[in-house]
């Protein structure tokens, strides 16, 4: 017998969200604590995966559950499902276990048919309002649920609405829904060959199907993997009994949030229609009125409203998003979740919470979604700049953006992936545009509020967003904007400010964002917390100074290949790599050794008294060079068309036959890091000294230096014994014996080769730390060429479930992370007190650095502007886990 799959909101809670899905689990816990839910069940996400396993198809003993659960709700209601004279209605809707606004199907008046349509007018005495509901069911039945496209349903809709004179839908008459219905019956039939179904029972199982099937639709698809949301969960579903908001104009719904989702603010904010169904709200359709407006329309539903609210943030002690009905001058509430926010606005919240005693400083910290954390460096308008305000919308979500305007998603994807920067403009936004959204870079619409589909997203992704710009008029056919004094075509540049809803012509200077107070003190908690040490990846000193700035603790890579690509450096460069003789490349590293030293000055200046890892050079050799190529080309030019002079000739001939010698089939696998210094001893031999050079220029001017110097690709112990020789005997040459002590340098390595963590026991014998360079390590590991992988394969692989992540985005715990956890603990077996970390670009990523904090590294090291993100994603690591310490204690005992 099958396990019971579908359960009550009377016999669920807030604990069983894994089965019932955020919103069956909040609807749950409402009914428990007395409030106003429509009553229903909800079923559960294991009969979701079931449903899939059965090949899309759901079990008649599953059915059969969910008509014993709606025999309990028609005694509840006192009205049956199909009855022709007293009609239950419901509605059906996806609930996942994580939030996913808007990318899931719902489908509300389910029970409708042409005989319950007239007992619904005879009981409400509403005939207009009955047939209303009943083309709504028509509508999302025929696109949800049969797969027709939503425009032939629009269009109906619209010719039907020209030829009464009805501006809004609410004006057509009772005929005009009659008349409309008969035209969506014929649509339905000539798209699918069917009829729309009059068996209740028959509309309730597609409608479930339909429901379970949208787990996987394409939205939903793109939205887990942007929020790495496991496939594995499902969704469940939602049957509640309907609440009408559409029967006149003492009814009406809405969305409220319990503080402002943009700025935090502890005010109650949200939107409401009158004489509407909340999918109106939530779609944009029609641009709803300020919550704050019912407080004179409807005195008693306010203050009933707002109580419940904060009731609601009280029991989940975090702000709430909550979706309400009237009917009949009665208060229903639908659903409630946590809010979606932008990041300032969950910081302000999170802290307030510590304020008011609803959070602890811990819980606050462990509240913060560090993905959008980047968001917090969001970028303003240079004011003075701005003169051509085309109009003017609601601010839906911060942050500036300038880019090319396009009028549909597909549009935005193709010009992004050919490298232009865009802004998505639409009527309004569905959750079929959500490709578009995350291609662009910002988002702008006509019509629709601060709660509608595009605001939700936009804020939750962190991207500029301008709401109901009702001053503007989208022709979508035309590919064009007509603003009250422009008009603005596809591909024109424009700048959209998120945080005042102006829509500005012409590209704008932007400004970068601020640290607020609010992220000051989070970081200040989190910091409290967390056991993980933070540096920062930074290749010169502006670099150095801004992850100071931020709150790095040191730097963990110092790049020094990378400060040899300016026009003024890089020739020097390839005079010593293409040096005929030791004498001809003497000469260019002494021209490149002031160049090191005063760089290597200004990142101790910035980081007195922290750290600086500096990983001496490890070019493939090949970005250095002339292209071959156009080397080529040009020396056939020269000999074939005898164009220019016998000198630039030869010149040209010699250079070509250098680059040809020095070419590599794999340069990746070359030449490069410890080889060539070990090759060619006088090009470390540079570097070392000018990292002493400074160390002692600093040091005499008071400043605390702790240089740690980075040997790359060491795959055997002797390459790394050699080469620290070389930076001990060349630090005592420069320093003295007696300065030594002033200068407490280390030596270590950055493992990025398996063998070097598969014999770390042995290497750490000349180490003093180790620095795991993932990136490389991760290609070596898998045998995968980033640069090919990521164009090629790579995405196919995570798409087709192949692998669950890009492994350079985020750290292969089961193969590289086990190398490193090997490393970790062998070199620690012979060197307790072995410093540890990792400095690729998993050091920003979340879960890599909740991998780190297991393993027991000491630190992580991240590009300066994802510091903020790895501070707290560390102190979450320890919130959630603890002390790794501790757990390694426990593991041996």
């Amino acid at each position: 017998m099958m396990q019971k799959q579908v359960v009550s909101f009377q016999d669920g809670n807030a604990s069983m969200k894994a089965l019932l899905g955020g919103k069956g689990a909040n609807l749950a816990e409402m009914t428990r604590a007395g409030l106003p839910v429509p009553p229903g069940f909800t079923i559960t996400t294991e009969a979701c995966l079931t449903f899939f396993e059965m090949g899309n198809r759901m079990s008649d003993e599953l059915f059969g559950q969910v008509a014993a659960a709606l025999k309990q709700l028609e005694k509840m209601k006192g009205q049956a499902f199909g009855d022709a004279a007293n009609p239950l209605l419901v509605s059906v809707r996806s609930g996942s276990v994580s939030s996913m606004p808007g990318m899931m199907d719902t489908i509300l008046n389910l029970g409708l048919n042409d005989s319950t349509v007239l007992g619904l007018a005879s009981l409400t005495n509403n005939e207009k309002f009955a047939y209303d509901c009943y083309r709504r069911l028509m509508q999302m039945f025929g696109s949800v649920v049969m797969g027709i496209d939503a425009h032939h349903f629009e269009q109906l809709l619209h010719h039907r609405k020209e030829k009464e004179g009805a501006k809004q839908d609410q004006d057509v008459t009772a005929e005009g829904w009659k008349s409309l219905i008969e035209d969506y019956k014929k649509c339905i039939l000539e798209q699918t060959g069917k009829s729309f179904p009059q068996h209740v029972d028959e509309q309730l199982r597609m409608s479930v199907e339909a429901v379970f099937k949208s787990w996987n639709n394409q939205r939903a698809q793109i939205y887990r993997k942007l929020n790495r949301i496991p496939d594995e969960q499902g969704t469940a579903v939602n049957i509640q009994s309907m609440v009408f908001g559409n029967r006149g104009d003492n009814c009406g719904t809405g969305v409220v949030f319990t503080r402002n989702p943009s700025t935090g603010e502890k005010a109650f904010f949200g939107e409401y229609l009158i004489n509407a169904q909340g999918e109106d709200v939530v779609a944009g359709i029609r641009t709803p009125l300020p919550i704050a407006a019912l407080k004179n329309e409807m005195p008693e539903i306010y203050e009933q409203l707002f109580e419940a609210s904060r009731q609601l943030e009280k029991h989940y002690k975090d702000m709430q998003d909550i979706e309400f009905t009237v009917e009949n001058n009665k208060l229903y509430l639908l659903q409630t979740r946590n809010g979606k926010r932008n990041a300032q606005a969950a910081l302000k919240i999170a802290v307030d919470m510590v304020h008011e005693g609803l959070l602890t400083k811990m819980e606050a910290v462990g509240s913060i979604e560090v993905s959008h954390l980047d968001q917090l460096l969001h970028r303003g308008i240079e004011e003075e700049a701005v003169k051509d305000v085309l109009a003017k919308g609601l601010p839906a979500s911060p942050g500036a953006a300038v880019g090319q305007l396009v009028f549909d998603a597909d549009t935005a994807v193709q010009w992004n992936r050919a490298g232009k920067t865009v802004i998505l403009a639409r009527n309004e936004t569905t959750p079929e545009d959500i490709h578009g959204v995350i291609a662009s870079e910002g988002v702008l619409t006509s019509r629709g509020g601060m709660t509608s589909h595009a605001a939700v997203v936009a804020r939750g992704m962190g991207k500029p967003c301008v709401c109901g710009c009702e001053e503007v008029r989208i022709v979508l056919n035309e590919k064009r904007m007509y603003a009250p004094n422009k008009v603005i075509e596809e591909g024109d540049w424009i700048t959209l400010d998120g945080a005042t809803g102006r829509i500005i012509s012409g590209m704008m200077p932007l400004k970068e964002a601020s640290m607020t107070d609010e992220l000051l003190l989070m970081l200040e908690w989190a910091d409290e917390i967390r056991t993980l040490n933070v540096y920062a990846n930074a290749d010169n000193p502006e670099d150095a100074q801004i992850a100071r700035q931020l709150g790095a603790q040191g730097i963990g890579l110092c790049r020094t290949e990378h400060m040899f690509f300016s026009p003024t450096r890089l020739p020097v460069v390839q005079r010593m790599i293409l040096a005929e003789d030791k004498e001809d490349r003497l000469r260019a590293l002494a021209q490149l050794l002031p160049i090191q030293q005063s760089d290597f000055e200004g990142m101790f200046e910035a980081m007195d008294g922290l750290p600086v890892t500096i990983r001496l050079l490890d070019p493939p050799l090949h970005e250095f060079l002339p292209n071959l190529e156009e080397l080529q080309r040009r020396h056939a030019e020269l000999t074939y068309d005898r164009s220019g002079s016998d000198l630039e000739r030869d010149e040209v001939a010699q250079l070509l036959s250098k680059v040809q010698a020095l070419h590599e089939a794999n340069p990746m696998l070359g030449q490069r890091g410890c080889r060539l210094g070990i090759v060619f001893p006088e090009i470390y031999d540079m570097q070392i000294e000018a990292v002493f050079r400074a160390a002692s220029d600093c040091i005499n001017r008071g400043i605390r230096v702790l240089p740690e110097i980075m040997i790359p690709l060491v795959g055997h112990a002797n390459e790394l014994k050699i080469v620290r020789e070389l930076v001990d005997l060349v630090a005592e040459q420069v320093l003295g014996k007696d300065s030594l002590r002033d200068c407490p340098y280390k030596v270590g390595t950055m493992i990025e080769v398996p063998r070097a963590a598969l014999t770390a026991r042995q290497i750490v014998a000349y180490a003093d730390f180790f620095s795991f360079g993932t990136n490389d390590l991760t290609q070596m590991t898998f045998g995968y060429s980033r640069d090919d992988a990521e164009g090629k394969f790579l995405t196919h692989y995570v798409d087709q479930k192949l692998l669950q992540h890009n492994p350079f985005q985020v750290l292969d715990t089961e193969g590289v992370g086990q190398l490193i956890d090997l490393a970790v603990n062998a070199g620690r077996l012979v060197k307790p007190s072995l410093k540890t970390g990792i400095c690729g670009e998993h050091g920003g990523d979340k879960e890599s650095i909740f991998f780190c904090h297991l393993t027991g590294l000491d630190y992580v090291s991240c590009s300066p502007y994802r510091i903020p993100l790895a501070r707290i994603a560390a102190a979450q690591a320890f919130i959630q886990h603890g002390d790794p310490r501790e757990i390694k204690v426990a593991q041996a005992i």
